[in-house]
C-alpha cells in the first residue's frame, strides 16, 4: 500500500478542518492537525457553524462534552456539509454512558450526512445496536466480533466505521482494514482518540474519494509518530508534546516502511 501518498496530499493540500468538538481536548485537536500541515479550525456557535463548514474540506464532530445546543450547530453543519459534499467524521465520544448520549448520536446518523463514525469498541457497538456500556469515554467490554459489528454498522449506515483500540479496525461495506501501529503510553494521554479523529478529518478531508484507506493512512501515521515519540519520550505529558513534533516531522519513508495496515475479512 502506497500510504505516503495520503500524506503528501494533506501537506500539499493543506485541508481546512472544521471541529465542533470536545472543550476538554479542543487545543490538542487543532495541534495535532496543524503538525500534520493542515488547518483546523473551531466554530461551535449556530450563527457561524454552518457558514464554516461551507468553507472546509472537511467537518469532525466530537459529542465528548455534550449539550444542546452544539447539537443543534452540529446539525445545521452537517447539512452544510451535505450541501457541499464533504467528509463528516462523527467521534461518537461516550456513547454508551447515558441515554442522551445514545440518543443525540442516533439523530446526527439519522441525518445520513455522516461518512466515518469513530469509536472505541464499546462506543462503536452501542451505536450498533448492541446492549454494552462505556465507562465514561473509556471502552468498556464487547463479546461480540468487533469487525462483524463494524462492517455490518457500515452497511446500515452507508459509511465507514473506525473501531481503535490495540489494533484499529477500519471498515467499510466490503473492506475491513487493520492498523496495528500505535503505543499502549497512548492509553494514558488524555485526548488521543479525540486527535485520531482530526487526524482522520485532514486525511480525509484531502483525499475524499478513498474513505476506508484515507483513515487507515491517517492512522498510521499518528500512530508511527506515536512510535517515534516514545524514543525520545516515555512519560505521558512529555510524549505528548513529542507526539506533535514526530507528526509535523514524520518522513514518507518511515510512513511507508513502519505501516502495519492490512486487509481483512469481516472476522
Amino acid at each position: 500500500m502506497e500510504l505516503e501518498s495520503f500524506l503528501q496530499a494533506v501537506r500539499a493540500q493543506r485541508p481546512l478542518v472544521h471541529h465542533i468538538t470536545n472543550w476538554v481536548t479542543i487545543y490538542d485537536c487543532a495541534q495535532i492537525v496543524k503538525s500534520l500541515g493542515a488547518s483546523p479550525v473551531m466554530a461551535h456557535a449556530g450563527e457561524e457553524a454552518d457558514t464554516m463548514t461551507s468553507l472546509a474540506h472537511a467537518l469532525v464532530l466530537n459529542i465528548g462534552t455534550l449539550t444542546t445546543d452544539l447539537i443543534a450547530s452540529m446539525k445545521r453543519s452537517l447539512d452544510a456539509a451535505k450541501h457541499k459534499g464533504i467528509p463528516v467524521i462523527l467521534d461518537v465520544c461516550g456513547a454508551g454512558a447515558t441515554g442522551f448520549r445514545d440518543q443525540m448520536s442516533a439523530e446526527l446518523l439519522d441525518t445520513g450526512g455522516v461518512s466515518i463514525i469513530k469509536g472505541n469498541a464499546s462506543e462503536i457497538a452501542r451505536v450498533a445496536g448492541l446492549a454494552v456500556e462505556t465507562k465514561g469515554v473509556d471502552a468498556g467490554q464487547v463479546a461480540e466480533d468487533l469487525r462483524g459489528v463494524a462492517r455490518t454498522l457500515a452497511t446500515q449506515r452507508n459509511a465507514v466505521v473506525v473501531v481503535t483500540g490495540e489494533r484499529d479496525i477500519v471498515a467499510s461495506a466490503d473492506t475491513v482494514y487493520l492498523v496495528a501501529n500505535g503505543h499502549p503510553v497512548m492509553t494514558k494521554v488524555v485526548g488521543t482518540g479525540c486527535m485520531a479523529a482530526s487526524v482522520i478529518g485532514a486525511f480525509v478531508g484531502a483525499t475524499p474519494g478513498t474513505p476506508a484507506l484515507a483513515a487507515s493512512a491517517g492512522l498510521a501515521a499518528y500512530e508511527i509518530a506515536a512510535e517515534l515519540a516514545v524514543r525520545q519520550a516515555p512519560t505521558p505529558m512529555a510524549f505528548k508534546n513529542a507526539l506533535f513534533d514526530c507528526l509535523a516531522t514524520l518522513s514518507l519513508v518511515d510512513l511507508r516502511t513502519r505501516h502495519k495496515v492490512t486487509v481483512a475479512n469481516s472476522r
